[in-house]
């Protein structure tokens, strides 16, 4: 039985990922279950019991996609009664948006419905100037019949949003105070608190989205704790956020917008931690799971951030559609994402054409050959009818051939082909979908993938990985050890993040160092309240967000301890993102921002490895390539020493994922005991 343990869990659509560390022996742990969609805090526990007592757990490392299954209309997740307030005269900044259409040609397009309904948007007497002037002060007995009349009407959440509120909160704090005096049982949440920024619409989207989510994500962490101390936990409980940094469950409850890619961040910092671990510089992530495919861009050991992102809203073939959902305003990592995973669905539509999802069967009832009532045609039936998968699983998991093809059997004859030439339009299917959110995080975002290597993970990842990369041109493709559990294993990879930042809207020349330096002090003071980890080794980022007066959008530009070794660096970062720069321009900075970090312990995957056996194939299998059926050496991956080396085709079964190797390829384990293919 392990001692102390650090536990990283990711709950994902279909299966639940565990990670376990063992700071003692250096020793990993893995485990993966079947999620229960109605009740994810019970796949928790149901990963952790076979593993661990929960009274050796010091810290337990959470990601999960519930609050994008909120957003998304997921059954069984229902929003609360949220009310808006905003100044009068701006109730409708919420509908009316932005300008941008992300269907500019579609004559019957629609925008998505607002969050909250016009019939419960109100707004209030007040008005506060660009500036933090106050011109008309806060009408404080018309807020308090508005706050008696939200109490009567039993709304849950109240979010508000005033014109200018960046520049001066006062009247904000004035309401909420009204509010709670006249409805303490209301949850309240300041736009001052979650973005004090410009630009009034997507801090109003910012805003509302927190207040959605918070009763949601509050109820279900506090669930999952008390959960998890009924069972004897008594140590930390962290949640992994959207910019790749973990944070209290205290924080997540707060700002529960800023924890909304918590899963996919995990994966992203664990291939950044892995690139650093091999010594690549450029390298593309890519994870396949049970519902979805992400693609990840890493570039010399960090992955890319955005702070551009719509939540719920349309992807089109891996990009969120800008427009189609509700901007979040900030860090996420940047990820493509699409709807091609091991559960997803193949199908045939109305001209007698193949098609893969978006649907997919998700954990219950799953893929036909799990046995598990399953009746429709998935990637994962698909792999097993090739021969790429077997009947018995390393885990000693078991699915059924004969029911994958009874459900292939159907497609198959709508397309006229048969059931293996079927199975395998499925997967070249799967891999066009696939390929496009690589290119997506890679051509479009001006970096060559014939000089990158592919880091493929998730338990349907390396199935794929090696056609994927060979599609690509890229150097190699490698899959690390634990693949399958890997996201979790990158919450125990992450380190602790808090980012503060404060709207300042002046030109370089109208503030000074000292103000700035006053700013920087009082956020790193928030940061540090925030994180208030003991025993952690901590670095600080200041960042200054710049651009030219009336630009729309700002850079990111590293503080250079003096103004005019910073602007110096945005003249040098605005020529190369746009081309050109002057210094005739003045220069403004919109906002300062600070990130602390918290670095943690990370556990050595190569101490943690262990070899088993001897590297000779377990069987060989016959596997459909190419239109015939081919002998195949199947290997077991923890039999596998550094130095192993052999031709493809063959196929690689680890207790969380299997690695499929076509032919003309050259297959070897290098020192970190990962599988490199070279294409």
């Amino acid at each position: 039985m392990p001692s102390r343990l650090l536990i990283g869990i990711d709950v994902g659509g279909t299966f639940t990922d565990l990670t376990a560390y063992d700071p003692e022996n250096g020793r990993l742990y893995r485990n993966k279950v079947l999620t229960l969609v109605d009740s994810p805090e019970n796949s928790v526990i149901n990963a952790i019991t076979p593993i661990s007592d929960f009274k050796n757990i010091d810290v337990i490392i959470h990601a999960t996609t519930l609050c994008t299954n909120m957003l998304l209309g997921q059954t069984g997740l229902e929003k609360p009664k949220v009310a808006l307030i905003t100044t009068k005269g701006f109730r409708d900044v919420l509908e009316i948006g932005r300008q941008r259409r992300p269907e500019l040609y579609n004559l019957f397009f629609t925008k998505p419905e607002p969050l909250v309904p016009r019939s419960e948007r109100f707004e209030i007497s007040e008005r506060i100037g660009p500036n933090g002037q106050v011109i008309r002060e806060l009408d404080l007995e018309e807020a308090r019949r508005l706050a008696r009349r939200l109490c009567r009407e039993r709304y849950e959440v109240v979010a508000v949003s005033l014109l200018h509120s960046y520049a001066n909160p006062s009247h904000e704090e004035m309401l909420k105070e009204i509010i709670k005096e006249e409805c303490p049982g209301i949850t309240v949440v300041l736009s001052s608190k979650i973005d004090p920024r410009r630009k009034e619409y997507e801090r109003t989207s910012t805003t509302v989205v927190n207040a959605i989510l918070k009763p949601m994500l509050a109820r279900y962490l506090s669930e999952l704790r008390r959960q998890l101390q009924i069972h004897g936990f008594e140590g930390k409980f962290l949640i992994m956020q959207s910019n790749g940094g973990v944070a209290k469950m205290e924080t997540a409850i707060e700002k529960p917008a800023f924890f909304i890619e918590s899963g996919p961040a995990a994966g992203a910092i664990a291939v950044a931690h892995y690139s650093r671990l091999i010594g690549e510089e450029k390298v593309l992530g890519f994870d396949m799971g049970g519902t979805t495919a992400k693609a990840s861009t890493i570039i010399n050991g960090e992955p890319e951030v955005t702070t551009e992102y719509e939540v719920g809203g349309k992807v089109h073939s891996g990009r969120i559609v800008k427009g189609s959902g509700y901007p979040v305003r900030t860090s996420f990592i940047d990820l493509a994402e699409v709807s091609a995973g091991g559960g997803t669905i193949a199908w045939v539509d109305d001209v007698g054409t193949l098609r893969i999802g978006p649907f997919s069967a998700g954990a219950i009832p799953g893929p036909a050959c799990y046995n598990k009532g399953g009746d429709k045609p998935t990637v994962t039936d698909a792999h097993l009818i090739l021969g790429r998968l077997g009947e018995k699983l390393a885990n000693n998991m078991l699915i059924y051939k004969s029911l994958a093809e009874k459900v292939y059997k159907r497609i198959a004859e709508k397309v006229g082909l048969n059931v293996e030439e079927t199975a395998y339009g499925v997967i070249k299917l799967a891999n066009t979908v696939m390929g496009k959110a690589l290119r997506i995080v890679s051509v479009e975002r001006g970096h060559d993938p014939r000089e990158m290597s592919l880091i493929a993970f998730g338990g349907a990842g390396p199935l794929h990985a090696v056609e994927l990369g060979r599609e690509l041109g890229v150097k190699r493709v490698i899959i690390p050890v634990f693949p399958g559990t890997f996201s979790a294993l990158g919450l125990l990879l992450s380190n602790y993040k808090s980012e503060k930042w404060e709207g300042v809207y002046k030109l370089v020349t109208g503030i000074s160092e000292g103000e700035l330096e006053e700013i920087f002090s009082k956020l790193e003071r928030e940061a540090f309240r925030e994180i208030d980890i003991e025993n952690v080794d901590y670095r600080v980022l200041r960042v200054l967000e710049m651009r030219y007066p009336r630009q729309a959008y700002e850079l990111q530009v590293p503080w250079d301890r003096t103004l005019e070794g910073t602007v110096s660096s945005f003249y040098k970062l605005h020529e190369k993102r746009y081309g050109f720069y002057t210094v005739e321009e003045p220069v403004e900075i919109s906002t300062v921002r600070v990130i602390v970090i918290g670095e943690v312990e990370k556990p050595d995957l190569k101490k943690a490895y262990r070899i088993r056996g001897s590297p000779v194939p377990r069987e060989y299998r016959k596997v459909y390539i190419e239109g015939e059926w081919v002998g195949t050496p199947v290997y077991v991956r923890d039999n596998l020493p550094v130095g192993f080396n052999t031709d493809g085709p063959v196929v690689v079964e680890d207790y969380d994922s299997t690695i499929y190797v076509p032919p003309d390829t050259e297959v070897l384990v290098d020192e970190n005991y990962s599988v490199v293919v070279m294409v």
